[in-house]
């Protein structure tokens, strides 16, 4: 056994010591246990009267009534699934032109558009200038988050909705309504 263990487990034997000379604590009351069916009533948090047992906790809630996701969250989980399946992997890209320096493809003036720098610069500061993000400038593949899929999919359902219901209204409105005959007079 290595030095520093033995010495670190008398270390911990003298100092656990003293906490088992100091005198145990008096044994609680003795209380008659309770019938079992008494201590497990069919609705407990209204009927069970106060325990004088402090080891005993209590927690009354409702029972949720099922849990159910979002219709507008699940088909937006799955429209990214369905977008992840229908993606080329990236190796399916051509990259014949993606060297970098003065000639990167045959053919190709070598050589930085000033042209397009210059615009996109008065661009960015005339969203600057309203106030707007100039973030999605910087973006090459747009492809939608996971809110912008979820909002797609609750205007999706929301127009669905209003379809059913224009179409049950026009259904309402030409269905002829139930009339009472006459009263004939006696």
């Amino acid at each position: 056994m290595p030095i520093g263990l033995s010495v670190a487990i008398a270390i911990f034997a003298q100092a656990a010591g003293p906490a088992e000379a100091a005198p145990p604590a008096p044994p609680p009351a003795a209380t008659p246990a309770p019938p079992a069916a008494a201590t497990k009533p069919a609705n407990a948090c209204r009927t069970a009267p106060p325990s004088a047992d402090a080891t005993e906790i209590v927690v009354c809630a409702e029972r949720p009534q099922g849990y159910r996701l979002n219709p507008d969250v699940r088909a937006a989980k799955r429209g990214a699934r369905s977008d992840v399946r229908g993606k080329p992997t990236a190796h399916m890209k051509d990259y014949n032109c993606t060297s970098v320096g003065p000639a990167g493809c045959i053919g190709a003036a070598a050589g930085i558009n000033l042209i397009g720098a210059a615009l996109t610069a008065a661009e960015m500061a005339a969203k600057l200038a309203r106030g707007e993000s100039i973030g999605d400038m910087f973006v090459t593949t747009p492809e939608p988050n996971e809110y912008q899929r979820y909002l797609a999919a609750k205007r999706q359902r929301e127009a669905a909705e209003a379809e059913a219901a224009a179409l049950a209204a026009v259904k309402a409105k030409a269905a002829p309504a139930p009339s009472n005959p006459p009263r004939q007079a006696e």
